[in-house]
């Protein structure tokens, strides 16, 4: 019933500087859901070992999910009664199980001469230790009755219904007050996550992005339909899946040149079901898209 994949790429700014990768994915797929995981460790100096918290991140992403879903009657049962509290709850649990990867790997590996070399004394004594591998985190959960997904920081989570019409069911905009970074590394994470449940309408797939993705794009219009264009590829994602990373290499050349990460979960047999639909849908697009170019030109 469920499929889906997920891929990561260094962003062209960070070869020219020679920086690894900070962006980590997954993804989860067996008989009761599908998870779609991406997370972008924070570029600044103070969180030198972002990439692994942004590992990390995804790590307890799929431990905990796995371990909510351990009877899936039940689990359903719950979400269904409240969405909101279990939600939060699998949220709290990857916060917990996130600051037990980090301090275990703070303990076996002690921070180096080099890392602190950056700071004076006085500033590396400020910075919280859970810093060091601060990160955003994007899931989405597609399950038999329903789905749900949640973030804390930037990027983005799109959803793709039957008829083809893509959503972004995540509002995009800060999710932290202003003049703070969304991170799971704050001390207050938990009041920093966002969340969506969809169970009303057939969903074909959720796809996740980390905001290389989204800043490679010149509008929320063409976002969307790159998505629709991916969704009407999954029939033979095992060809396409190629394509995808080369595009998703490319795109790291525009907008903020960012590491890119991009992970699907989809309904495999639906996806199959509204194959002509999905390819309708991109043809429209592209028209709707060359309408609005036309209009632009018009106006100048």
């Amino acid at each position: 019933m469920f499929n889906g994949f997920s891929h990561s790429v260094i962003g062209q700014s960070h070869v020219l500087r020679n920086l690894v990768c900070q962006d980590s994915s997954s993804h989860e797929v067996n008989e009761n859901y599908a998870v779609a995981v991406v997370a972008d460790g924070h570029g600044s100096k103070k969180h030198f070992r972002s990439h692994i918290g942004s590992a990390s991140a995804v790590e307890a992403t799929l431990e905990t999910i796995a371990k909510f879903y351990k009877d899936p009657d039940d689990f359903e049962e719950k979400f269904l009664r409240d969405s909101r509290l279990v939600t939060r709850s699998i949220e709290k649990q990857i916060l917990c199980v996130w600051n037990d990867k980090i301090m275990k790997h703070l303990e076996e590996n002690p921070i180096t001469r080099e890392e602190r070399g950056p700071f004076t004394l006085d500033e590396f004594d400020k910075i919280p230790p859970a810093s060091y591998y601060g990160t955003t985190l994007i899931v989405a959960v597609m399950g038999k009755n329903f789905s749900f997904g949640f973030q804390i920081g930037d990027g983005s989570l799109v959803a793709v219904y039957d008829d083809g019409e893509t959503v972004m069911p995540i509002e995009d905009d800060e999710s932290a007050p202003a003049n703070v970074t969304a991170s799971i590394c704050n001390s207050n994470a938990i009041g920093l996550f966002k969340m969506f449940r969809i169970d009303s309408r057939p969903l074909l797939a959720l796809f996740t992005s980390t905001d290389g993705l989204y800043t490679s794009f010149g509008s929320d219009n063409d976002f969307l339909d790159y998505h629709t264009i991916i969704a009407s590829q999954l029939p033979d994602i095992e060809t396409f899946e190629p394509s995808i990373v080369k595009n998703m290499t490319k795109r790291t050349h525009f907008g903020t040149e960012d590491d890119i990460s991009f992970s699907c979960a989809y309904n495999k047999d639906l996806v199959a079901e509204k194959a002509q639909v999905l390819v309708d849908k991109v043809a429209e697009n592209k028209q709707k898209a060359a309408e609005r170019k036309a209009k632009l030109l018009n106006r100048m």
